[in-house]
């Protein structure tokens, strides 16, 4: 049970409002009071409490909404009640299950108001529900720039820090029970994701999967890296980046003390990493060279496990591992377990 009020505070940011991302943060409140002691919802107090009437408790009673004026009274809140810090409001309630620019800027707006929070020392983490990129992008400037919550992170960690975006290099990790992979290139189209595999990218990837990978379990990681061809290019027969790319940014890590393996083929190395209770995995963490070459194994061991991490950033930030699920809003069916887990992640990281 986390029960220290001298602690920090972690945020749940409440995502797209349309969207399940309300409802399965109070099927948390609900469900798990000891995980959720602490936490707190950035976002909007009626969005919240329409949730909570599609997530109702014992006897059919909706949970209770409890309005915050500031972070550290989330520690005051009793169990089974959501406590919400509202940081915006739109003028009325967005429609459940549709793309609006509306419920876009609200979920961008409480990401950032979390993330500066983070900055500033008052949270310990911050969880984001999950938003909608076409939502993200129909808000208009400055959320139309960015093509999610990384780049998004990413942008205003580096405006805080007062350096380039590209000095603040971020990776995305997803992890479960089974597997973790960090990604070298995110959301690109293919095309492009293959121009910005580069020896610079890889050798930076795998120098923030060795720190923060490191730092979690508090040793040196074993990381194996995915090739990009069929193969691993099978000698360059089928592509040279591996042996005119990936392989020099490994011999520089491992000049730095770095324990990367590989480059190898993409279709096996997932297995031979993936730890299970009959069979240990041969490495702790998996780099692919792009999103789906790295997330389709995580995803397809489980998404109601999986947990998003952003590597790189001067904060904790963890999020479910799926998406708005608009077909699903408003029915209270949505599954909570990978919010959970990501609320689990953000406490170990942050502890």
């Amino acid at each position: 049970m986390v029960n220290d009020a001298t602690l920090a505070p972690i945020a749940i940011t409440q995502g797209d409002a349309a969207g399940i991302g309300p409802e399965i943060i109070v099927k948390t409140f609900r469900d798990v009071p000891d995980l959720t002691r602490g936490c707190l919802v950035v976002g909007d107090v009626a969005t919240l409490r329409r949730a909570a009437g599609f997530v109702r408790g014992e006897g059919g009673v909706a949970m209770p909404v409890a309005e915050l004026q500031a972070a550290d009274e989330a520690w005051t809140v009793p169990p089974r009640c959501v406590p919400v810090l509202p940081v915006a409001s739109p003028s009325s309630l967005v429609p459940v299950g549709q793309v609006s620019a509306a419920a876009g800027r609200l979920a961008g707006d409480c990401v950032v108001w979390a993330a500066h929070a983070c900055l500033r020392g008052e949270l310990a983490a911050m969880v984001t529900a999950p938003l909608h990129k076409q939502a993200l992008a129909a808000a208009g400037a400055p959320y139309d720039a960015y093509p999610g919550h990384t780049e998004l992170l990413q942008a205003e960690c580096a405006r805080h820090l007062q350096r380039p975006v590209v000095e603040v290099p971020v990776r995305m990790m997803l992890a479960n029970d089974e597997l973790r992979v960090v990604l070298v290139t995110i959301h690109l189209g293919l095309r492009q994701a293959i121009e910005q595999i580069t020896q610079a990218n890889v050798l930076s990837t795998l120098r923030i999967t060795h720190q923060s990978v490191g730092r979690a379990l508090h040793r040196t990681p074993r990381i194996a890296v995915a090739g990009l061809n069929p193969h691993a290019g099978e000698g360059g027969l089928f592509g040279r980046e591996e042996m005119d790319i990936i392989a020099p940014a490994m011999a520089q890590a491992h000049a730095e003390g770095i324990d990367a393996h590989g480059p190898y083929a993409p279709d096996t190395v997932f297995m031979r990493a993936r730890h299970t209770a009959q069979r240990p995995g041969e490495f702790d963490v998996v780099v692919a060279m792009t999103h789906d070459h790295g997330l389709i194994p995580v995803k397809y061991l489980g998404v109601e496990q999986g947990v998003n991490v952003t590597l790189g950033l001067p904060l904790v930030r963890t999020s479910p591992d799926h998406g708005t699920a608009f077909d699903m809003a408003g029915t209270g069916q949505a599954d909570a377990s990978s919010l959970l887990a990501a609320i689990r992640m953000a406490r170990s990281l942050s502890a």
